[in-house]
């Protein structure tokens, strides 16, 4: 009974299984073995892998299963291996317990196949190869070795540098100052594992090949020898060869090959016979490629035209041209006009059919039929063999009667304004030139009236009409031994230019307005030289003028009074004289009115000072009196004035406090009143803390001695000036006495003292109809202190 109470415990006991190792990192390519022990009696034990599957025993995966426990063993693990591994047991009555292993698997830095050096050809794109793998994926850098030091690769210094996605280096369009030895370098920064490998990179370049002459000459059977020249460069040196109809040439007594220094190769012909002739190739190679080059030998016994002259034919008449050449073998002989390029040889002819060639034996005949000016200029003639040629050039002469150039016949002039006619003619050979009026010759030394000027085909006749009798026609008649031609001028009479149009006022302020008009239908046959703008006030019979810039169409009249009705009218004025007015147009100033506020820019004074830049802006039609500038610091009511010139452009605020902001309220008057305000602020900074010894302690010997005696001369200066105003003594005191002659009154000065402390206006009275009077007619304004305004009116007025 025990015994199987026993027995019924040992069933109801539950199986307790576990793992050797439950965490392993594990490096590709090591082995491993894990140990899965169970406590109880199982009857069945297996193990399955990270994809769930029951793993079975193989070479790579071995499995040892004893009574109560199980070996797994992996040997050269790879990185699929990684994942959770089960250890599951059953008892007998088919409950199933289990135990699990992670395994993580890395992969040390390992450089594969990583080639040194590598080399590329210059101008491509580059790519350094370095294949490196590591788990997790390592960091790659790259660093360019220079001498001792070790230069990290960035595309943001290196534009042209980049590191490719598989960790490679891409130099694009690679050159020679690339080469050099790169260090890629790759960590794993969760392990702290780093390691590196140096590559060294070589350019090859290309080879250049270039030539002193391509193209040579030499007449056979005189033993003559002709050289070759072939300048090769490139990475690694090139290995020149010489090549004639596919074949390598090699050293023998008719070809010298020979190598400089500078990459110079040459081949040299001996004792040249006519089989030589024809092209030679200079063939350079090296790692990065092959260039070659052509080089061509003529071998011949020269052509030579022995007969070729000058030609001259008159217009419409024949030209017979003969050439003659001489050779061996006999040359055929072209003809080429230089003017278009065009052929002939032997039984050609021209489209038009007025040339025709005939030639043999060496000789030939350009025949030119009804010769045309288009004909004039050289032709070429060339002997051509098999084996050379030769060429000379003749000039065909076309002589011609006068042509006229001209198509002006027609000329305006006026009485007393001489104008020349121009008679320009093209002949050959030249032409003589006579001037006819009314049948009579006028003489080259001219009349009163009329003058003769020739000069390289051109005669201008120049007249001065004193009357009607001299307008009309004239006649140029030109001649040469060809044929002789006339053209017949008309000098016809000027007349003032017609009024212009559409006149219109632009722009019009207080005291200016633009006028602008059309230009009139008719200048009278000579040109404008310029418009006449009269204008005048509406009921004054006197006009005022205004010439125009030129012929511009556009007047600015200047000066005007304001709220004034005017008249205007436009003239155009030629040579002749002033054509009539346009109709006249009527136009109103703007009448005047308070200035607009000032624009105001402000700039830091020196010291205590702070300097306020004025902008005029529209004055309202009269200038500006003055600006009214009030002051105060944010935290007072109470403003300070300062009145400023309407002609200064800036006003200067002192002596002010240190580390203060200020408002400004700038005001612009003229006589018509008071601008809207302008406000402003602008803040005083803190008091600066200068000491001496930083003033002067940059500074040398020399400049502190300046500085010095600047100071000196500004003492006296203001001595002097002290002595002035409160001694009437002092140099300054003797300048004024004898440029003056005055003596200043000591109570006069004392009552200017007091009075300094107020500001005053003189301000022109106005009369009824708004006009200024004369300048004694004036008030005075006093500004106290307390910002109110009295006035009073001038003695001289009362």
């Amino acid at each position: 009974l025990l015994l199987n109470y026993l027995r019924l415990l040992s069933l109801l006991s539950v199986l307790q299984v576990s793992i050797s190792l439950n965490k392993v990192e594990l490096s590709v390519g090591e082995s491993k073995f894990f140990k899965c022990t169970v406590i109880g009696e199982p009857v069945k034990l297996e193990w399955f892998n990270p994809q769930g599957e029951r793993i079975v025993s193989s070479q790579r995966v071995a499995l040892h299963t004893g009574e109560d426990s199980s070996r797994l063993t992996i040997y050269n693990a790879v990185v699929e291996d990684a994942g959770i591994y089960r250890c599951q047991t059953t008892d007998a009555q088919g409950q199933t317990q289990e135990a699990t292993m992670v395994l993580e698997m890395y992969q040390k830095l390992t450089f594969r196949d990583v080639r040194s050096p590598q080399e590329f050809r210059h101008g491509e794109a580059a790519e350094v190869v370095c294949d490196v793998i590591a788990s997790p994926a390592p960091a790659v850098s790259w660093f360019y070795q220079k001498g001792f030091k070790s230069m990290e690769i960035t595309e943001e210094h290196y534009s042209r540098f980049q590191v490719l996605p598989n960790n490679n280096l891409q130099i694009h369009k690679v050159t020679k100052a690339d080469e050099g030895v790169y260090r890629c370098e790759a960590r794993v920064e969760a392990r702290g594992e780093i390691d590196f490998v140096d590559i060294e990179v070589v350019v090859n370049v290309p080879p250049v090949l270039s030539m002193l002459q391509q193209s040579f000459n030499a007449t056979a059977d005189y033993q003559e020898s002709v050289t070759f020249t072939c300048v090769t460069s490139g990475s690694p040196d090139p290995e020149v060869t010489w090549h004639r109809k596919g074949q390598q040439l090699e050293r023998s007594e008719q070809y010298v090959l020979n190598t400089m220094e500078g990459g110079r190769s040459t081949l040299t012909i001996r004792n040249i016979i006519q089989g030589d002739g024809g092209g030679y190739t200079c063939r350079a190679t090296n790692k990065a490629g092959v260039e070659e080059r052509e080089l061509f030998l003529k071998v011949f016994v020269q052509p030579h035209i022995t007969q070729l002259r000058n030609v001259t034919a008159v217009e419409g008449s024949a030209a017979m041209i003969s050439c003659v050449a001489e050779g061996e073998p006999l040359p055929e002989i072209s003809w080429r006009r230089a003017n278009d390029g065009r052929s002939f040889t032997d039984g050609d002819k021209s489209q038009d059919g007025r040339m025709d060639v005939r030639g043999r034996h060496g000789k030939s005949m350009l025949t030119i039929s009804g010769v045309k000016l288009t004909d004039l200029g050289r032709f070429d003639c060339e002997a051509l063999s098999r084996i050379g040629g030769h060429q000379k050039s003749m000039f065909l002469d076309i002589e011609y009667m006068p042509k006229f150039q001209t198509n002006q016949t027609i000329f305006y002039s006026w009485e007393g304004n001489p104008v020349n006619i121009s008679c320009d003619v093209k002949s050959n050979p030249p032409a003589t030139m006579l001037w006819r009026r009314e049948r009579l010759t006028i003489s080259a030394e001219g009349t009163a009236n009329t003058r003769v000027h020739t000069i390289d085909g051109k005669s201008l006749l120049e007249v001065t009409p004193v009357s009607d009798r001299d307008f009309g026609r004239y006649n140029c008649t030109a001649r040469n031994n060809i044929g002789a031609k006339y053209q017949e001028f008309i000098l016809a009479q000027a007349d003032v230019p017609s009024n212009p149009y559409s006149v219109r006022l632009s722009a019009v302020s207080q005291r200016i307005a633009t006028v602008t008009f059309m230009k009139p239908d008719s200048h009278g046959g000579v040109p404008i030289g310029h418009y006449l703008v009269n204008y005048k006030e509406v009921g004054s019979q006197d006009w005022r003028d205004v010439k125009s810039h030129g012929v511009q169409t556009i007047v600015l009249l200047t000066g005007l009074e304001p709220n004034t009705t005017y008249e205007v009218r436009v003239a155009a004025v030629n040579g002749k004289g002033q054509g009539e007015f346009s109709h006249t147009e009527s136009f109103q100033t703007l009448p005047i009115r308070e200035p607009s506020p000032p624009a105001v820019h402000g700039q830091r004074g020196m010291g205590k000072a702070y300097r306020l830049g004025l902008v005029k802006q529209d004055d309202g039609g009269m200038p500006i009196v003055e600006y009214i500038v009030k002051y105060k610091t944010d935290k007072e009511e109470q403003w300070m004035t300062k009145l400023v010139s309407g002609q200064q452009d800036f006003a200067l605020l002192q002596p002010l406090q240190w580390n203060t902001r200020y408002e400004v309220e700038i005001t612009a008057r003229n006589i018509k009143g008071l601008s809207e305000p302008t406000f402003y602020q602008f803040f005083m900074p803190q008091k600066p803390d200068i000491i001496a010894d930083s003033l002067f302690s940059g500074l040398g010997l020399g400049p502190v001695v300046g500085l010095g005696l600047v100071g000196l001369l500004l003492v006296l200066v203001v001595v002097d000036v002290s002595c002035y105003f409160l001694r009437q003594c002092g140099l300054l005191m003797c300048i004024t006495r004898k440029l003056c002659s005055k003596k200043m009154a000591t109570s006069g000065k004392s009552k200017e003292m007091e009075e300094g402390k107020a500001a005053y206006l003189k301000l022109p009275l106005k009369e009824e109809n708004g006009k200024e009077t004369l300048k004694p007619d004036m008030i005075e304004i006093k500004v106290h202190s307390d910002n109110s305004i009295h006035t009073k009116q001038d003695d001289s007025k009362a």
